[in-house]
Parts: structure tokens; sequence; C-alpha cells
């Protein structure tokens, strides 16, 4: 199936009394960084479908529902495959990151896809100082927000 012109990121996070915590993983090569879930879409998915299936592959967990979060990045295209990008079109340079929180509760069991070789529940603190990618921090700040809200 064809790869489309958008990315998703998924910050699963878990509240036990006032405590909240999120879930970052460890990438495999050729990254090994630190981010949240993140994938692409594929062939004529929503966003939401998207979301929802790459947090299936990547962790094993399955969420009643997400929670859109309005922050927005784009992401240059030149990190995707030749093959890839000719697909798009020549004048596709950058592709839409959308962000999406996802409340998991203590029981839930991740199962770990083959891209990753950890994960951690963390604090916003750790998580902030943690993350790779700026998208992931600004994402995280904005979700955090809302929680204590």
């Amino acid at each position: 199936m064809a790869r489309a012109p958008f990315q998703v990121l998924v910050i699963l996070y878990r509240k036990h009394d006032e405590i909240i915590q999120y879930c970052i993983f460890e990438r495999k090569e050729p990254y090994n960084q630190i981010q949240f879930v993140a994938g692409g879409g594929e062939g004529e998915e929503t966003l939401i479908e998207a979301a929802t299936r790459e947090l299936w592959e990547e962790t094993g967990v399955e969420v009643a529902s997400l929670l859109p979060l309005k922050s927005l990045c784009y992401i240059p295209t030149n990190i995707f495959s030749m093959e890839q990008r000719e697909i798009w079109g020549e004048e596709v340079y950058v592709i839409p990151e959308y962000s999406f929180g996802a409340c998991v509760g203590e029981l839930d069991t991740i199962r770990l896809s083959s891209e990753h070789m950890g994960f951690r529940w963390v604090t916003y603190e750790e998580a902030q100082k943690s993350l790779k990618w700026d998208s992931n921090r600004t994402a995280l700040y904005e979700l955090d927000c809302i929680l204590r809200r």
C-alpha cells in the first residue's frame, strides 16, 4: 500500500491519582533516538485511522478514542526514499505531522514492535529532556497543558 503524504504522532499517557506519566520509546537503527509513536498514513486512511493503526503496530495497545491536538509540524521529505518522493511528486518538499494523545490504563501492556529497543513511563519533565524532536516536545507541552487544566 502506498504511503500517504502525512505523518502521525501519538503520545501515550496514563493518569493515576494526580500523577501523569508519558510513554517514550527508543527507536532502533538507524535512528537510535527517543520519541513518541510515529508513522505515516497508508493509502486512503484518515488521520485517526492512521494514528490508531500506528499505535497498534508499534505498541499493541488499542484505545477507545484519540485526543486530537492542535500541534502540527512539517517534516522534510528528504528523509524518505527517492521512490516514495517520486510517488508524491517533485513539488512535495514537506509533509504534515498531526499529533494525538492516547490514554491507557494501568493494566494495559505494551508490546514493542521491531522498530523499538525499549520504552519508559516518565514524567513530563523527563520526557521533555529525553525527546529528540521539537515536534514531539511541542505536542507534549500541549497535551500536558490540556491534562492539567
